[in-house]
């Protein structure tokens, strides 16, 4: 009688372990966002930097380089373009503010 009651809370055990285990949603569509720096990017098109901005990519300083995307950014109370810059096989990128200044 033992070994029947024994076996059976062991069955009913089992069962509501593989219940319990089937029940756990896996996060398949979840949303990840990554927030860096606490940096708000905004992505903008070439042709709407502002004329300071292009001003200094026509600059000696970035003489050879190509500008390929850019975007605004805002860091706290700090409002400054990111651009990224292309020269043959090298690529970088450059903190300017809407002055045309760079941005440390």
């Amino acid at each position: 009688m033992k070994k029947l009651i024994l076996s059976a809370a062991f069955l009913a055990f089992a069962g509501f372990s593989a219940v319990q285990a089937s029940e756990v949603n896996p996060m398949k569509n979840a949303a990840i966002l990554a927030v860096q720096d606490s940096v708000v990017k905004t992505p903008v098109k070439l042709e709407e930097l502002p004329e300071p901005v292009t001003t200094a990519l026509k600059s000696d300083a970035y003489k050879g380089w190509t500008a390929t995307e850019a975007w605004a950014a805002k860091e706290g109370a700090k409002e400054y373009f990111i651009i990224n810059v292309k020269k043959e096989a090298e690529t970088g990128s450059v903190k300017i503010d809407k002055d045309g200044k760079p941005v440390q």
